[in-house]
C-alpha cells in the first residue's frame, strides 16, 4: 500500500489497517527476540459490552474454534498511534495467551517491546514511540471514524462520572471525594471532565 515516495494509499478498511499493523508491529517483537502467534484483529467492543471501559481486548486461543487470539480494538478509539500502542498492549497478551494477565510474566514482554507505566495501561515508551511511527508511515492513516457513545438523561439518572477526553477512560465518583473535582486520567495524566450531577449536598 505504500508508493515510491512512501506517500500511503487509502487502505479498504479498519480490519484490513489492524493486519497491517500487526504486520509491521510484528518487527518490533522480533527485535525483541520475541515472535508473535497467529491472530485476527477486529474493531469492535470487548466482552464486557457497550459500557465497557476497556479499550482493547485479547481472547485466549482455546476460546476460539481455530485455535487463533482474536483481537478487539474499540471503537471508540481513533488516534492511530494510540490504536498502534493498544494494539501492541494486546499482542503481548497473546505471546502468552492471555496466562497471566498484567502479572511479572506479562510486564517482562512488554517493557520489552518497549511499553512502559501501569501493566493495565501501558503507553509507548521513549524507544517505541518513533517505532510506532514509522509503522504509521508504512499503513496509512487509520480509515475509522470514532464512535461517540450516547449520554442519555445523564445528570437525571445517572450517578457523578469523570471522563478523560483523550482516551474515554471512565470512572463513576464517591461522593465524599467531589469537592476534590474530577481525578487526573492515569492514562493521559490530564484532568478528566466532569459528568452527572456533580451537586455538593448542602451546596
Amino acid at each position: 500500500m505504500v508508493d515510491v515516495n512512501n506517500r500511503v494509499s487509502v487502505n479498504p478498511n479498519r480490519e484490513y489497517w489492524l493486519e497491517m499493523a500487526v504486520e509491521g508491529l510484528s518487527g518490533i517483537f522480533k527485535g525483541a527476540g520475541l515472535k508473535l502467534p497467529s491472530v485476527k484483529v477486529s474493531c469492535g467492543f470487548a466482552s464486557s459490552g457497550l459500557r465497557s471501559k476497556h479499550i482493547g481486548e485479547c481472547w485466549t486461543r482455546l476460546s476460539n474454534a481455530d485455535g487463533i487470539n482474536q483481537i478487539y480494538i474499540s471503537p471508540t478509539l481513533d488516534d492511530p498511534i494510540f490504536v498502534l500502542e493498544t494494539l501492541t498492549h494486546e499482542l503481548c497478551h497473546a505471546i502468552d495467551d492471555c496466562q497471566h494477565k498484567h502479572g511479572r510474566e506479562f510486564r517482562v514482554i512488554a517493557e520489552a517491546v518497549g511499553l512502559e507505566g501501569p501493566m493495565r495501561s501501558t503507553n509507548a515508551g521513549p524507544g517505541l514511540r518513533p517505532l510506532l511511527k514509522s509503522v504509521l508511515t508504512q499503513i496509512g492513516p487509520y480509515p475509522h471514524a470514532k464512535l461517540v457513545k450516547e449520554e442519555k438523561n445523564v445528570k437525571a439518572s445517572v450517578r457523578p462520572k469523570a471522563k478523560c477526553k483523550i482516551c474515554g477512560f471512565e470512572v463513576t465518583m464517591i461522593k465524599k471525594y467531589l469537592s476534590f473535582g474530577p481525578p487526573i486520567c492515569p492514562k493521559d495524566n490530564l484532568k478528566m471532565e466532569a459528568i452527572g450531577d456533580w451537586k455538593i449536598s448542602g451546596d
